[in-house]
This record gives C-alpha cells, structure tokens and sequence, in this order.
C-alpha cells in the first residue's frame, strides 16, 4: 500500500496527529478516535493495525497495555513524494514568509519608537521646574537672602 493511501484515511491521519504529542496506549488513542468519529474499539484497533503494519507507528507492551508511536521514516518518505510538486507552493510560502518578518518588523520598530518617545517625554519632564515644584508656603523673597 502506498504512503498516501495509508495518510488518505481520516480516521488513521487523526491517530498519527494525536501520536504528534507523544506516545499514546491503545486505550487512549480508542477512546479519542472513538468519540470524534463514532466507530468501533474494533475498528480502531484495525486503524492502528495498519499504521503498524504499514510502518508509520510503532508498538511496544508495557504491562497490559500497548504504547503506540509514531515512526517517522514512513512520514519522511511520503514527504519526499511530495518533492516534486513543491515548486508550487514553495514560493508561495517563503513569499508569505517574507510578509511575516516584515510585519514583525515593523510592530518592534514602532514599539521601539514609542518607547524612546516616552523616555524622551519622561526626560524631558524631569529636566524643567513646574509650578507644582514650587511650594507657594514659602514666603521669603528671594532677594532678602
């Protein structure tokens, strides 16, 4: 069976998504694929029969249970398939790419820009007498002293 046929499947795409994060036992897995697409313990257990057998997961006991996980040559090689047909969305992407950092960019500018301008405003401040500085209690004139 081809790599595509088996990630064709939406039942066995969503168990590979959820082996994404991590090791999973049997019983965990069955009971998310179970409650999102309403088939069968049995059915699922078929599902993870074709994901081994097929070698994009991996099986190990541990007790009574089965810890499931996903082995990624199977995945690195159904990538590669996609190889040739990259050329058109690739450009695309690093284009959008491109997008993203300048909009970063452009949001830390501004962001740097207000900052400065608020610690000017700030220096500024500090730097000049106000008439809330000067205490009217004090009565003596200046030139008297």
């Amino acid at each position: 069976m081809h790599a595509l046929d088996i990630l064709g499947d939406p039942v066995r795409r969503r168990i590979l998504e959820l082996l994404a994060e991590g090791e999973l036992s049997a019983g965990e897995i069955g009971e998310e694929v179970q409650r999102e697409f309403g088939i069968s313990q049995p059915a699922v257990s078929q599902h993870l029969r074709v994901l081994r057998e097929s070698g994009f997961a991996t099986v190990r006991p541990e007790g009574v249970r089965r810890l499931y996980a996903i082995a990624p040559e199977q995945l690195e090689s159904a990538a590669a398939w996609f190889d040739p047909f990259r050329r058109f969305w690739q450009p695309h992407l690093d284009a959008l790419g491109t997008e993203l950092a300048r909009g970063r960019r452009r949001r830390r500018l501004a962001a740097e820009q207000q900052t400065e301008a608020a610690t000017e405003e700030a220096g500024t401040e500090d730097a000049g007498t106000h008439e809330s500085d000067i205490d009217e209690s004090d009565t003596t004139d200046p030139q008297e002293e």
